[in-house]
């Protein structure tokens, strides 16, 4: 991550959520104050960030590519 952290066992098993618009998900919920691990990644599968739960567990926010 972008912060230093890397995946350990037992921290990084999340769901995944997916979405239609993450890029406008993601503003949405940085305006109302939710943390994320790190910035969208855009690959070949499509497009994901991770936040973190109330209590620090990570979702995986996923935008499959457009068909």
């Amino acid at each position: 991550m972008s912060d230093g952290r890397k995946p350990e066992p037992g921290g990084w098993n999340r769901i995944q959520i997916e979405v239609d618009d993450l890029g406008g998900l993601v503003e949405t919920l940085r305006k109302a104050g939710l943390r994320f691990r790190n910035d969208i990644v855009t690959g070949f599968g499509g497009k994901q960030i991770l936040l973190d739960d109330p209590a620090g567990n990570p979702i995986e926010l996923f935008e499959p590519p457009s068909k």
